[in-house]
């Protein structure tokens, strides 16, 4: 392994200083992120090797040579060198064949060993210490074989154990201690959408993970050190332009969160775990298209450059820093953010006068100024419940205009600016919700059209998983605001179905599931306001009936009345609410018009609000979300 440490592990001749100070200088190794394409079809068979920086743009530079030509070889890598194994040459005849090259200097390519078995249209996966084959066509018969090496030493693939559908044309992803292999064209003869995993550490045969969203072969795989991209592939006739992820450590199907800027198939492909790069392929012609796409997010892929000449039938290629390469160099974040570090707050939707929004503003809490613009939502929305992680944040239901009320649950990183995606669908259809979370879980409470109790959950990191029943409000209630700490969570007022204004505090403890349990009461019954939290202090701020500007405080931990803290700097309700550890945000709302106005407090002293800044747009109903709030401390 490179001796280069996380940044929450650094020792030794090594410390966070330097961490930081190579990152911030460019000189840390993602810098030097390289991507490298062996062999393939112009429509003649070639030894050629293209490679690019990943951390950057641009067309493709000579690399050196395979030892042979051949086509549909398998690459994989370490840190330091890459692998092609497998393949078929111009006669053609099915190899076993690997070729070895060190991935910082460029050159020919030199014999590493054999293969168990000579196949081509052949899924390589790898981590730091083990390169692993699978499957594979070796005619007139698609192969169920897993054999692997160890990177570091030179020699002959062993049996790793075999797939549960032999077949040929799979897409792999791998973690540092998972591998994912998905699609197939299987014996007899038709495409699949199986997708089988195995542990690199031990042997054994592969396990069913979930199926992709359509059948397909020659599909072409990418990763972050946690989720992987399947990119294009083929379902005779058609080529396929669909990227579609998958979280590595769990298991489940696939979900579509993006397109090729081509449709293609036989693509090689590489990341440095932070950009997913495909280049080449079959569309059906011979292409030399290298394009890219942020594997955190999806979304429609991006210009690259171009190869040094239109190639296609190449499996995988050779990366230096690949999610399987667990020194985590890629994953560093000198300046911290989340798990209660985090400055960013998101306000998203809502409406603007009398129209809807899917603008997502954002701001840093820990200085003063007007919002900007992070992204939009998938579409317009308002009235939906909203919450995060340190990572993401989440946007649940509510009202979007011309499907009445939603189900879906939409996503954004709150490190990259952009539009949201599918995240997965909620338990109902419904507004007027509210949200809170925790660093694991994040919870959607109650709702007004009709009136209920419902209390429902996903897990934030589990992609594609619907949400799932957790418990009940102690009645019907809607317009309620939500607070949490790492282990409860409060939900502030609200209105019941009998338009009653409630004053109820109401508390649940968010690892278990379950129903709430009487918290104290709010100073003045209140609806229609939002909530905020650190680690300890919740706040409510702002709301209806009857004064809209008091804001008041409880302990979390404890269970008690709420407490006046202060007020904000205009009387409003239906505003957004996000939190730093120590600062307190309030976005928009209605005075009873429109508001622009964001405003903030100190979590941990008393007093009234001070002037923040503006959002971007006049906004009411816009939800609030940060990565850096209490549940996260």
């Amino acid at each position: 392994m490179a001796n280069y440490p996380q940044l929450d592990n650094a020792r030794g001749v090594w410390n966070m200083k330097e961490v930081y100070d190579a990152v911030m200088g460019g000189y840390w190794p993602l810098a030097g992120s390289r991507f490298i394409t062996g062999g393939g079809v112009t429509p003649s068979f070639v030894n050629t090797m293209d490679y690019v920086t990943i951390s950057s743009t641009g067309d493709a530079t000579d690399f050196g040579d395979l030892v042979a030509t051949k086509k549909e070889g398998g690459g994989c890598s370490s840190h330091t060198r890459g692998l092609w194994g497998g393949g078929s040459t111009s006669a053609p005849t099915e190899v076993a064949t690997i070729d070895t090259v060190t991935i910082m200097s460029a050159g020919n390519c030199a014999d590493f060993g054999d293969l168990t078995a000579a196949r081509r249209s052949v899924c390589a996966v790898s981590n730091s210490t083990r390169g692993v084959w699978a499957g594979g066509y070796d005619a007139p018969l698609r192969k169920d074989v897993i054999d692997y090496v160890t990177i570091a030493s030179m020699g002959d693939a062993v049996d790793f154990g075999n797939l549960a559908v032999a077949g040929s044309g799979r897409g792999g992803v791998n973690s540092p201690t998972r591998a994912v292999f998905a699609s197939s064209f299987a014996n007899p003869g038709a495409e699949i959408n199986t997708i089988e995993f195995i542990e690199f550490s031990t042997t054994g045969n592969a396990v069913d993970f979930g199926d992709l969203v359509d059948t397909m072969e020659v599909v072409s795989g990418v990763s972050s050190s946690t989720r992987g991209a399947y990119c294009g592939g083929y379902n005779a006739p058609v080529v396929i332009d669909t990227i579609q992820y998958i979280e590595i450590a769990s298991q489940g199907g696939s979900v579509d969160y993006g397109d090729l800027t081509d449709a293609r198939n036989h693509m090689a492909s590489q990341s440095n775990s932070v950009k997913g790069v495909c280049a080449g392929g079959s569309d059906p012609g011979v292409s030399n298209i290298i394009d890219y796409f942020v594997i955190a997010n999806g979304g429609t892929a991006l210009d690259f450059g171009d190869l040094t000449a239109a190639r296609s039938n190449m499996r995988g290629g050779a990366s230096n820093t690949h999610g399987g390469l667990n020194d985590g160099y890629t994953r560093i974040r000198p300046i911290p953010q989340g798990a209660g570090a985090g400055q960013r707050a998101l306000f998203s939707g809502g409406i603007s006068t009398s129209t809807a929004t899917s603008n997502i503003d954002f701001v840093t809490m820990s200085t003063t100024g007007n919002a900007s613009t992070f992204g939009d939502l998938k579409g317009t929305r308002y009235y939906a419940s909203a919450f995060g992680s340190s990572t993401r944040s989440i946007a649940m239901a509510g009202v979007a205009p011309g499907t009445a009320h939603s189900t879906e649950v939409e996503f954004v990183q709150f490190a990259t600016k952009g539009n949201g995606a599918f995240f997965s669908d909620s338990i109902v259809e419904n507004r007027q919700m509210v949200g809170l979370s925790n660093e694991t879980r994040g919870l959607s409470a109650g709702g007004a059209s009709p009136y209920i109790d419902v209390i429902e959950y996903i897990t934030i990191a589990s992609m594609g998983t619907d949400a799932l029943d957790f418990g009940n409000l102690a009645a019907n209630h809607a317009y309620m605001g939500g607070l949490a700490s790492t282990t409860r969570g409060v939900f502030t007022g609200g209105l019941d179905s009998a338009a009653t204004v409630l004053d109820v505090l109401q508390y649940i403890t968010i690892a278990s599931t379950g129903n709430t349990s009487d918290f104290g009461d709010l100073t003045v019954a209140n609806r229609s306001n939002n909530s905020c939290a650190s680690s300890t202090r919740g706040l409510k701020g702002g709301g209806q009936n009857p004064s809209g500007n008091v804001i008041e405080y409880i302990t979390i931990a404890s269970t008690g009345n709420g407490t006046d803290f202060g007020d904000l700097t205009d009387a409003r309700f239906d505003l957004g609410a996000a939190s730093s550890p120590t600062r307190a945000v309030w976005a928009g709302g209605k005075d009873p018009s429109s508001s622009n106005i964001i405003d903030y407090v100190t979590i941990a002293a008393t007093g009234n609000a001070t002037d923040f800044g503006d959002l971007t747009v006049i906004t009411h109903s816009k939800e609030g979300s940060s990565n850096g709030h209490g549940g996260l401390s």
